[in-house]
């Protein structure tokens, strides 16, 4: 074989394996888009198992609630953890569904990992303020689109997606909190 066929060889062999590396799975995405179509009012970059956070009031009980989910590393989306003050409409044990603990004045219920897959939520208005949690960030959902339909997407990415992202973040990805931001808030 001549050198420079070699080196042909070679050049190839080295690139598809460097796009064969670049299209392994780097992670997934969560996308928030609204129901009736149109662009993405939140696009955030996940590693599988991270969590992110819905936050809202109860429209009736008028109290906090924390819904804490996570993404497989297929994408699909599972509700972790539900955090609340105290029962009330529509809240309590799910039997067979996690276990119950309290963490200061909140009944919690961890370790539920019940796949929810994708969902859709009906954005309350101001007052019932949801809010999207993630990497110390915060984002009003009901400031941006209040009685909006909005469908919570999961999907898988490739390492070569996730790097772009990276560099080159959606226009609907918040940016995340500093390190410092994220240690004074907790």
């Amino acid at each position: 074989m001549s050198l420079v066929r070699t080196i042909l060889v070679g050049g190839a062999l080295a690139i598809f394996l460097a796009l064969g590396t670049l299209m392994r799975p780097g992670g997934v995405e969560l996308r928030v888009t609204p129901l009736d179509g149109g662009d993405p009012l939140i696009v955030i970059p996940l590693s599988a198992g991270e969590p992110f956070t819905l936050y809202y009031y109860h429209s009736v009980e008028k109290a906090p609630i924390w819904e804490v989910h996570t993404l497989d590393p297929s994408g699909s989306i599972f509700i972790e953890e539900e955090r609340y003050l105290k029962f009330g409409a529509g809240m309590g044990k799910m039997p067979g569904v996690g276990n119950m603990v309290s963490r200061g004045p909140y009944e919690s219920i961890v370790g539920m990992h019940l796949p929810t897959g994708n969902f859709v939520l009906r954005i309350g208005s101001r007052g019932v303020d949801h809010m999207l949690l993630w990497r110390g960030t915060q984002t009003n959902l009901s400031g941006m689109a209040p009685h909006t339909a909005v469908r919570f997407t999961g999907r898988a990415v490739s390492r070569l997606y996730s790097l772009w992202r990276r560099a080159f973040p959606h226009r609907a990805t918040p940016a995340e909190a500093s390190k410092t931001e994220q240690m004074q808030t907790s």
